[in-house]
């Protein structure tokens, strides 16, 4: 069967499986239809829910403005698909072109999209994790949990990280009422994703609003009573808080343990693919009937130097789900490279924040617009003399202007004529990210090298 005649047949009478039942597989799932793709569909997901939004969980659930079984994502159209859900992937036999279900049952397929996102990273001591009070904020179950027992006054709430996730649940504890500590191992709030700079004004709002921040510091054990209730927590200046409620926010871990001994080139940096979304194998050679898309996928892009980027973003994963369905069902010639501008939103302590491109590749970074001590401003990131990336504060407007001089390769600093008189002294500043090798909690893109298998050369002196 020649190439065209074959995605024809594939096209009518196909079989493709999705692996991941949240936005990427959805969004997967209803351009495949829209391509036309009349064969069989079928979306594996782990958890009992069809796919729902992520972004309200630690946001209006967390306030009580909106009901965890309430977030549905809305459907473009009927996806005419077997759902088969409250079910894992166990594993991938690549060969004979099947998924593996927890439930001991066989998926084959003829094209497979792999959407299987992250989960949050728990606390490391197993037995202090298991404490009641102890919640992770990833699922809509763990969302309705913390709801819960928020609703019931508790005392004190310590969130672990203040990352985006972490800096959001500690603004809803605020508006709340409750008394909340957050600790975080780097220099600031956001410092990770954001910078310094920054980081020095999200810790400025977190204070002014009664947060108990606590940088540059880690929790060393947390404590439980006899009835195995959470009860103090331990930092690693010797000091001590009493807390009901502890939220682990330590960011991310990719699900691919699944693909362990599958040959694909799957790893804890999440999977890599090529720019049309088509999975590499272990040798780094593409293959042709896997792909990938969403948070657990790690592709290259031509603004970023080629570096392979993970992107824990909303929107990329929509983007980048309807570029992989688009290249499933269409021939080479027709197939479509995934160049999504990362651009991420978070809403806290009253502020409104956006960034677009990939801020913590800068070096310097310049308020353009606006001022930070009004926390309204915008900030320009550059790197090796271009524009890399923005953010914003309460002043997103300007960011569709940014995001084409991202995309135009522009040189940094901007022309003089783009900034605004008010900003905060008009020139460059060291944007001041920690050291790479130290984790903090919270960015959302990661540069993670050129290798799409993983692999590190080793040099050896001659004899």
């Amino acid at each position: 069967m020649d190439g065209d005649r074959q995605l024809e047949w594939l096209r009518r009478e196909g079989r493709i499986v999705i692996v991941g039942a949240s936005l990427a597989g959805l969004r997967a799932a209803e351009t495949l239809r829209d391509e036309g793709f009349a064969g069989s569909l079928t979306l594996i997901g782990d958890e009992p829910y069809e796919p729902y939004d992520r972004p309200p969980l630690s946001k209006q659930v967390l306030l009580g403005k909106a009901a965890a079984d309430r977030t549905a994502l809305p459907r473009r159209r009927d996806p005419e698909a077997q759902w088969r859900l409250g079910v894992a992937a166990t594993g991938l036999d690549m060969a004979a072109r099947r998924v593996q279900l927890a439930d001991g049952d066989e998926v084959p397929y003829d094209r497979l999209l792999i959407a299987t996102g992250v989960r949050s990273r728990p606390w490391p001591n197993e037995s202090e994790a298991e404490l009641d009070g102890v919640f992770v904020l990833r699922t809509r179950d763990d969302a309705a949990r913390l709801h819960s027992r928020l609703t019931q006054g508790p005392r004190r709430v310590v969130v672990i990280g203040a990352g985006f996730t972490g800096s959001e649940i500690a603004s809803a504890c605020r508006e709340r009422g409750v008394a909340v500590t957050v600790a975080e191992r780097g220099a600031a709030p956001l410092v990770g994703a954001l910078g310094g700079v920054i980081g020095d004004v999200a810790a400025q709002m977190q204070r002014e609003h009664g947060v108990d921040l606590r940088c540059g510091v880690m929790i060393t054990s947390l404590e439980g009573d006899s009835a195995g209730r959470v009860r103090s927590v331990h930092f690693s200046d010797g000091a001590a808080v009493e807390a009901d409620i502890v939220v682990v926010s330590l960011g991310a871990t990719r699900n691919t343990e699944w693909l362990a001994g599958s040959g694909l080139g799957a790893g804890p940096r999440g999977i890599a693919c090529d720019a049309g979304c088509r999975a590499f194998d272990i040798r780094g050679i593409v293959t042709d009937d896997v792909f990938v898309a969403g948070d657990v996928a790690r592709s290259p892009h031509p603004l970023f130097g080629y570096q392979f980027l993970s992107l824990e973003h909303w929107g990329n994963a929509v983007s980048q789900a309807e570029i992989a369905a688009h290249n499933m069902v269409s021939a080479g010639a027709d197939r479509r490279p995934h160049m999504w501008v990362p651009a991420f939103w978070s809403s806290q302590f009253g502020v409104n924040i956006k960034s677009v491109g990939v801020p913590s590749m800068g070096e310097e970074i310049l308020i353009s617009q606006g001022a930070l001590a009004e926390r309204k401003f915008t900030g320009v990131y550059g790197h090796q003399g271009r524009v890399i990336g923005a953010v914003a504060f309460d002043n997103s407007r300007w960011l569709p202007f940014y995001q084409r001089l991202i995309e135009s390769t522009a040189p940094f600093p901007p022309p003089f004529p783009t900034l605004d008189r008010r900003s905060d002294g008009q020139r460059p500043l060291p944007a001041d990210f920690p050291d790479p090798s130290v984790p903090t909690h919270g960015p959302t893109v990661t540069l993670s090298g050129y290798s799409p298998a993983d692999r590190r050369l080793v040099f050896t002196p001659g004899r």
